[in-house]
């Protein structure tokens, strides 16, 4: 099983999270941020990745410190889950279309971690949550997961629908790009033998 538990206890935060690359997309979020759960349950239900992430944060300061830290628990679960990443198929991409927005997310699982951003919302809030959090968190995820994301919206008329796009098409291309490939399945995919 390709599975991974990650504590992590900061004097900000004291997270646990617990993943099965190889699951339905059963999960349980405890964020203590509303929307941000809502983000998260549909990063686990869309990639097909179970995910339980319980996490006590410093939100009488702000989020920021959660939604980061949650980003790098989860980079880091995702990144130990994977060992050595031999069968994956590794590189993929979604597009995702709500209603009157659409996003993209590109990614590969390389061992190198980057992230390109391109989303404006037109809002500082969606629900509670700074819109400029999305950022910190997938650039935490990207980052401790060793994957290059490469994240861009298209156009968009609803900034609820703008983030959720971004969670949804992440989710759908990591769910391919960690899939053990049958054509494959001893191998590292990578003419350099590691990734």
């Amino acid at each position: 099983m390709r599975t991974a538990t990650i504590a992590r206890k900061t004097n900000e935060t004291e997270i646990r999270v617990s993943i099965n690359l190889d699951g339905t997309g059963a999960h349980t979020m405890a964020t203590g941020i509303g929307f941000f759960d809502h983000m998260l349950d549909q990063l686990s239900r869309h990639s097909l990745i179970d995910m339980d992430v319980a996490c006590t944060g410093d939100l009488h300061i702000d989020f920021h410190h959660t939604v980061e830290d949650v980003g790098i628990a989860l980079g880091q679960a995702v990144a130990q889950a994977l060992g050595d990443k031999k069968g994956i198929v590794r590189y993929a991409s979604a597009d995702l279309p709500m209603d009157g927005t659409l996003t993209r997310a590109a990614l590969d699982v390389s061992g190198r971690p980057f992230l390109v951003l391109r989303a404006e919302f037109s809002r500082d809030k969606v629900g509670e949550i700074d819109t400029e959090l999305f950022r910190e968190f997938f650039q935490a995820f990207a980052m401790n997961a060793g994957i290059t994301l490469h994240l861009e919206n298209f156009y968009t008329d609803n900034n609820h629908h703008l983030a959720e796009s971004m969670f949804k098409a992440v989710a759908r291309a990591l769910r391919i790009a960690v899939e053990i490939d049958p054509r494959a399945a001893d191998r590292i995919p990578s003419t350099k033998g590691t990734l």
